[in-house]
């Protein structure tokens, strides 16, 4: 499968999360510790947005991402408050830049890790209850592609969280009708420009891991001498499939079948029914 993590708070550079901790996300491209496999080497992405929100950027690559020079000048190069990254592991689908996240549309971004189960039975009837006028806009070929223009044909602009919950639900629905068993898989970034979403959730009920960094101001507190922290701002939260360190109360898993919710001066847990 895959690892992503995601960034909202003030403006850093990519490179601090990207290369810089212990276990940064290069870091977990050769050697995951909690992902389905080790090796993340499929590609990568990363796609930010600047002060002002908007549009956001994209860079995506086919190669491994511990061996991209072009990545690693960027990170050194651009400075976001809210970006999502991904390195991936493909379950299947082609190697290929159009099958690489984040996903965009307009000041969306969307990046999966998880699947699919016997997508390629269902792709069509998935695919074809695509809004058409969004369906122009699917580039590639993988699961995650597609359940992404789901959402927003179901609404995912003005309620993003219902839209994904209806997601899942007609995605679980049409497996049953092919006779699979447990299909979907998934932990899920979502961003908007100025607000942050993550979803974890499973068939089965035991979702792949998903943690999100301990409030910016209680680590200050715990860790007064701890110099980066003290940097952090008010409000900062990362997203992450695994710890990016192991510095103990720093991170907090999301429970199964839930949401995250950032935004600026808030941040929430939250339900996830499908």
């Amino acid at each position: 499968m895959c690892r992503w993590l995601a960034y909202s708070g003030s403006p850093i550079l990519l490179e601090e999360l990207l290369y810089r901790p212990e276990h940064s996300l290069i870091d977990q491209s050769r050697h995951s510790r909690l992902g389905a496999e080790t090796t993340n080497g499929d590609g990568f992405g990363v796609g930010w947005y600047g002060t002002d929100g908007g549009s956001p950027a994209l860079f995506r690559g086919i190669g491994p991402a511990w061996g991209d020079e072009n990545l690693r000048e960027l990170a050194g190069a651009v400075a976001s408050p809210l970006f999502l990254a991904h390195i991936r592991a493909s379950t299947g689908t082609a190697v290929q830049q159009s099958n690489c996240h984040p996903f965009r549309y307009g000041n969306w971004l969307w990046l999966h890790n998880g699947l699919i189960r016997g997508f390629a039975a269902m792709k069509r009837e998935l695919t074809l209850a695509v809004d058409p006028g969004l369906y122009p806009h699917i580039g590639g070929s993988t699961d995650s592609e597609v359940m992404f223009h789901l959402a927003l044909t179901f609404g995912l602009v003005e309620q993003p969280v219902c839209a994904v919950e209806r997601m899942v639900s007609f995605v679980e629905e049409t497996a049953r009708e092919h006779g699979v068993q447990r299909p979907l898989q998934m932990t899920l970034g979502v961003a908007d420009g100025t607000r942050l979403w993550a979803f974890r959730y499973s068939s089965e009920g035991n979702s792949r891991s998903l943690y999100v960094s301990t409030d910016a101001a209680a680590l200050r507190a715990l860790y007064p001498e701890n110099e980066r922290l003290q940097r952090i701002a008010d409000g900062t939260r990362i997203v992450v499939s695994e710890p990016l360190g192991e510095l103990v109360g720093a991170w907090q898993p999301i429970p199964e079948s839930s949401y995250g919710l950032v935004e600026p001066g808030n941040a929430m847990l939250g339900d996830f029914k499908p």
